[in-house]
């Protein structure tokens, strides 16, 4: 039952992934961490299944630091989302595709501005002001949507997160424990607690 969350405020980009990687029935790790962190101003949540997950996180944020170091500049949010939008495409045209949802948030220094991209297993891409994916994203869309203030400070964000957190874990009936939090803003990425 993996559930991850994202919105935008004012001057940062907030998200969340549950820690649990379990299989069918059963819990087998309870600490993992599901959010990438690609470059310094950019982060990816992912979900799905577990081999796709980490190999196609690891191939991004390996091709995304290559591409830091080739080039002496990070990739912009909106080019990232591009890049890794298409690589899901192109898997998906092969003989094994990558079965992976992502949550892509990012701060772009040089417009001084957050982007969040969602991005599913099919390779479609949309610019959204907040997002989910999982089973939690039954209860998360809705509250998002009459909470979320794009204009709101981190402590807006950190307690509109909470409460879709809080309705998950009431609501869904096999619903994750533990979250992990980063924002990304000016300052890079950083974990924070709820």
């Amino acid at each position: 039952m993996e559930c991850s969350f994202a919105l935008v405020g004012k001057d940062y980009v907030l998200v969340a992934a549950d820690t649990t990687a379990a299989r069918s029935i059963v819990k087998m790790k309870v600490d993992e961490d599901k959010i990438k962190t690609l470059s310094p101003h950019l982060l990816m949540a992912y979900s799905g299944e577990p081999g796709d997950t980490v190999q196609f996180a690891e191939y991004i944020e390996r091709n995304i630091r290559l591409y830091h170091i080739r080039n002496f500049h990070p990739l912009r949010p909106q080019s990232a989302a591009a890049w890794v939008r298409r690589s899901l495409a192109q898997s998906l045209r092969s003989r094994s595709p990558y079965t992976v949802n992502l949550l892509l948030g990012g701060y772009d220094v040089a417009s001084d501005a957050p982007h969040l991209y969602w991005i599913d297993y099919l390779g479609t891409q949309a610019a959204v002001p907040f997002a989910s994916h999982g089973y939690g994203s039954y209860f998360a869309l809705s509250l998002l949507d009459r909470y979320h203030n794009p204009d709101g400070t981190l402590e807006e964000g950190l307690a509109t997160l909470r409460r879709v957190i809080d309705e998950t874990a009431k609501r869904l009936v096999v619903a994750p424990g533990n979250y992990k939090v980063k924002v990304v803003d000016k300052n890079g990425v950083r974990e924070v607690a709820l």
